[in-house]
């Protein structure tokens, strides 16, 4: 019976993290990666990148959470892969309000590349 319980326990907390190399805090439109666990370097890109698309009100970073975790666009239901992720970089920057500059869109374009790579992994 014991063990039944710890199987039980363990589904369910299997289920509070986005993949087994990603952990998602929050709920709803304010749900993010939890960037603890991330490279120094990548927590740089992560700040900068929390900043300028959900602070900016460009939109929530649940958008971002979602199309990374089901690995497809949450608006357009489009496969979302490193393909994609760079075409959206640069659709953004394009955008007259999003202050991107290419370093900046580079940086973002590199942190959803890790970000993809590490939901993959379960």
């Amino acid at each position: 019976m014991k063990r039944a319980w710890v199987l039980v326990l363990s589904i369910l907390l299997a289920g509070t993290t986005a993949s087994a190399g990603l952990k998602v805090i929050g709920e709803g439109d304010d749900r993010r990666f939890d960037p603890s666990d991330f490279p120094p370097h990548i927590q740089e890109k992560y700040a900068m990148a929390e900043t300028k698309c959900a602070n900016l009100n460009c939109h929530a970073f649940g958008r971002t959470v979602d199309a990374v975790v089901t690995g497809e666009g949450p608006i357009s239901k489009l496969p979302f892969d490193k393909e994609a992720a760079k075409a959206y970089g640069v659709k953004m920057m394009r955008k007259p309000d999003s202050e991107m500059n290419k370093k900046e869109t580079k940086a973002v374009v590199e942190l959803l590349y890790f970000l993809i790579d590490q939901a993959k992994k379960k």
